[in-house]
């Protein structure tokens, strides 16, 4: 698939590919007349990284990330310099904590949608026996 369809399946900006691309973080392979051709993986690949860089993470970070999960896929055992290791540490910590403030800000929205008539209309998944979270 071209780029503009790439984009259609995804949301991401055409510009945003490209600088995907620049950074090494997706590769499409180029035809004869040299336009660029995407997989279907490329789409799954494509919305994790706007996700990861979307979540906070650089695209160096990013691209880090996509390689150490390819490397567990692979190898039960890895090797990385102590920096690398350090530098993944560090990223874990601000992760958890992003989580930790998402998770508090989605439970303060389900129970504030719980307590409101109209939330529970908009979410179905708010039955009348669902139990606000206590913060």
């Amino acid at each position: 698939m071209k780029i503009g369809e790439l984009s259609e399946r995804t949301g991401i900006p055409t510009r945003m590919l490209r600088y995907y691309e620049q950074q090494g973080l997706i590769t499409p392979t180029r035809e004869a007349n040299g336009y660029r051709s995407y997989s279907d993986g490329d789409v799954a690949r494509a919305q994790q990284i706007r996700g990861l860089v979307q979540s906070g993470l650089s695209t160096r970070l990013t691209k880090l990330v996509l390689e150490a999960e390819t490397v567990c896929a692979t190898q039960t055992t890895v090797e990385c310099t102590p920096n690398v290791a350090q530098e993944l540490a560090d990223e874990l910590a601000a992760i958890e904590s992003r989580i930790s403030c998402l998770a508090r800000s989605r439970d303060t929205v389900r129970d504030f949608l719980c307590r409101s008539e109209h939330g529970k209309k908009l979410v179905p998944s708010l039955s009348a026996d669902a139990q606000p979270v206590s913060g």
